[in-house]
């Protein structure tokens, strides 16, 4: 018995190591705690051994060892507004010779130093193979600039990067100052327009940034603009992507393209009856049809890419060249997986995930892969050409907002992950989990849990390549951006990890190192001035929502979830926190009209989404409670009359006017409510059961303009929120 125990703390103290959580506390407020079986399979997809008590020994025997080979971390990340910058430094116990440290700043000058080892703080010591180590901190004085630099400490020629951040997000003077801003949420996609083809594209987002603008709006929030999968383009969710590092090339507007005005074969192929029946059929559809827009717009879009490549190096050639350039190995390596993955998905629809291809392929700097990539350069070229053409028109936008004087501008989001059969897993195998997925833990309302199907980062791998690929995903998404909305920001915490093959129920948490990332995003934040947004929807770790606070992150408060526990009744106004964004509702709720006409309740009996007979009665119950404490509130500001049951549109509007009342820093409203939608974009737990991420807005961009709905909720922003001169 005394052996099984003592095995059971070795495999629990390396899971622990790891950043397995031993426990949680679930929904329902009981201690769950992590099963044997899960810190194995967790601990495997980590490709840490342990499936034996020999094997976790031995694994905890290494990582323990591991933690004192180096004099110096990776990467070390430190405050300069809470922090003294200094660096953890691993030395045999009585060296007694001076070091001299050097620190090459990031913009080329340099800091040195010079001290006895023994004379440092001591933090900790450890005898390993024989010799007694210790630990100490050495300060690297102050004054050090915001930057990533590098730390040399001589004798012995060790380096590690540091990062010297502000500690808290950027955030726009205006909010700074106490003002309380608004502006409009819409999934591109969805937008419709008189010629767009049949999807929402760039051009349709400039457009609803200068009508927003026009009505004193100062942001503009849109869905992920992640790329998608070309070989299967009803795999729709913009929050399943094939890359978060680069656009999704179906927002180009094909007809804004400048290079089209010098293809008049092309511009003839477009205006044929046959292609106009096409583009019309698309544009006409209630819902997105992917697969045809697609077809349409890779047809042309290749054939323009061929007429443009003339001699005569002309100036957009140079310019995209330019772009490339800058854009480095993140582009070229994403690229290069998309060629690859339409290579294979050609043999076999099976061949579509790298996991099956041969094994040659699946190492980006294997010799067959750079055959591939010489063999396939004109390929290649178009994909890279096709994420240019996205970021013009994406960043023409971002400078229409900027032109028109919006505070913020666009507000992108971004994914908590990737698909598991998609670039990011290939292109850094090492930092990306493939035995497990992201989800959540079960709870009231789903007992079976959540599987997302999202690979996570490895929290190890991701700080020994000193976050080189958070870094690339922070900035890759704050591109031409005034505002960034992390999807899931838990997950800068802890994330529950399920294995490969198992249920979310046989899941953990796995812990992330929550103070550097946070560090990272807040210098990120300032350099490219975007301020963000942290979706705390869901189990919120005690503390977490303070930490965000703390590092100036806005916390998403939605409507509906914003009730007193004890009596469900609405928060008021000026309960929101100020350091927070309010909104109605989001991609994954029901709209306003949706929710006040029970039509969810009804699609969720229609599509069998009760795990058991007794939660449509209960929920049906609670809706009616919430719909009585929502008129209550509404009554309460003056917002609706008494007495008087109001229909979805008077809803809309005292809600609107309700949040804008509010205390919270921005308050958005989304276009789904305001062109009256009563279907969901999405419901979860679904993927085929419903039409999810496909249902277009019932009005085109030209009749939002002049829809008394809107302009009336836009006066009663200005109204509630500031005097704000129209652009």
């Amino acid at each position: 018995m005394a052996t099984e125990e003592a095995a059971d703390e070795v495999l629990s103290q390396l899971a622990e190591r790891m950043g397995i959580e031993p426990e949680f506390r679930d929904a329902r407020g009981r201690v769950v705690r992590t099963s044997t079986e899960t810190k194995r399979d967790l601990l495997a997809a980590m490709g840490v051994a342990a499936a034996d008590d020999g094997q976790a020994a031995a694994s905890l025997e290494a990582q323990l060892g591991a933690d004192w080979l180096n004099p110096l971390p990776p990467i070390q990340v430190v405050r300069t507004d809470t922090d003294t910058p200094a660096v953890d430094l691993v030395l045999p116990a009585g060296t007694t010779e001076n070091m001299t440290w050097r620190l090459t700043l990031e913009d080329g000058g340099h800091r040195t130093g010079r001290v006895a080892f023994g004379e440092l703080a001591w933090i900790a010591s450890q005898y390993l193979d024989g010799q007694s180590l210790e630990r100490r901190r050495l300060p690297l004085g102050p004054d050090l600039p915001w930057g990533y630099h590098r730390l040399t400490v001589e004798p012995g020629g060790d380096a590690t990067t540091l990062v010297v951040t502000p500690g808290r997000c950027w955030l726009p003077e205006t909010l700074a100052q106490g003002r309380r801003l608004w502006g409009l949420a819409a999934q591109i996609y969805l937008l419709r327009s008189a010629d767009n083809w049949g999807i929402g594209d760039f051009t349709d987002l400039r457009r609803l940034v200068e009508l927003a603008a026009s009505r004193g709006a100062a942001v503009i929030g849109v869905n992920p603009l992640h790329a998608m999968f070309f070989d299967k383009p009803e795999q729709a969710s913009p929050y399943s992507p094939a890359s978060r590092l680069l656009l999704n090339i179906l927002n180009i507007d094909v007809m804004a393209v400048p290079e089209l005005r010098n293809c008049p074969d092309v511009s003839e192929l477009i205006a044929s009856d046959g292609f106009q029946e096409r583009i019309d059929a698309c544009r006409s559809a209630h819902l997105v049809d992917y697969r045809a827009v697609t077809e349409l717009k890779l047809r042309i879009l290749e054939r323009i890419f061929d007429a443009c490549r003339s001699p005569g190096d002309p100036p957009s050639w140079r310019a995209f060249e330019q772009f490339r350039r800058e854009q480095g190995e993140t582009l070229e390596r994403n690229c290069l997986f998309l060629a690859l993955r339409e290579h294979f998905a050609r043999q076999a629809p099976s061949l579509a995930d790298w996991h099956g291809w041969p094994e040659e392929y699946r190492e980006p700097t294997s010799p067959a892969v750079m055959r591939f990539k010489e063999e396939n350069q004109d390929r290649l070229d178009f994909l890279a050409w096709l994420q240019w053409l996205a970021d013009q028109q994406l960043g023409a936008a971002a400078a229409e907002a900027r032109q028109r004087g919006m505070a913020v501008g666009l507000y992108r989001d971004l994914a908590i992950g990737a698909d598991r059969g998609g670039a990011e897993t290939w292109a850094d195998s090492a930092a990306v989990v493939s035995g497990a997925q992201v989800g959540a833990p079960p709870d009231i309302y789903n007992p079976g849990g959540q599987d997302w199907g999202l690979p996570p980062f490895h929290p190890r791998a991701l700080r020994q390549q000193e976050y080189r690929g958070f870094i690339e995903l922070i900035r890759a998404n704050m591109r031409h951006a005034g505002g960034l909305r992390i999807d899931h920001v838990m997950g800068l915490q802890r994330l529950w990890w399920v294995p490969a093959g198992k249920s979310p129920p046989d899941g953990a948490y796995v812990h992330y190192p929550i103070d550097d990332l946070i560090g990272i995003l807040a210098l990120e934040s300032h350099r490219q001035r975007c301020l963000v947004v942290g979706e705390d929807l869901g189990t919120v770790p005690e503390g977490f929502r303070e930490r965000m606070a703390d590092a100036n992150i806005l916390s998403y408060r939605v409507l509906f979830f914003e009730q007193d526990a004890a009596t469900g009744a609405f928060l008021p106004p000026d309960a929101y926190p100020r350091l927070s964004l309010a909104v109605a509702g989001s991609h994954d709720l029901p709209t306003l009209r949706g929710w006040w006409e029970r039509r969810d309740l009804d699609l969720k009996r229609r599509l069998g989404l009760y795990p058991n007979p007794n939660l449509e009665p209960e929920m049906r119950e609670t809706r009616e409670r919430d719909r009585t404490q929502l008129l209550v509130a509404l009554r309460r500001e003056n917002m609706l009359p008494e007495d008087e049951e109001p229909d979805a549109r008077q809803l809309t509007r005292a809600v609107h006017a309700y949040l804008a009342r509010g205390s919270a820093m921005l308050t958005m409203a989304q276009v789904d409510d305001l062109t009256g939608e009563a279907d969901p974009v999405n419901v979860p737990t679904t993927s085929t059961e419903h039409p999810n991420w496909r249902r277009r807005l019932c009005m085109t961009l030209a009749e939002l303009a002049d829809d008394p709905e809107f302009n009336d909720i836009a006066e009663i922003f200005n109204a509630e929120r500031g005097d704000r001169t129209h652009g």
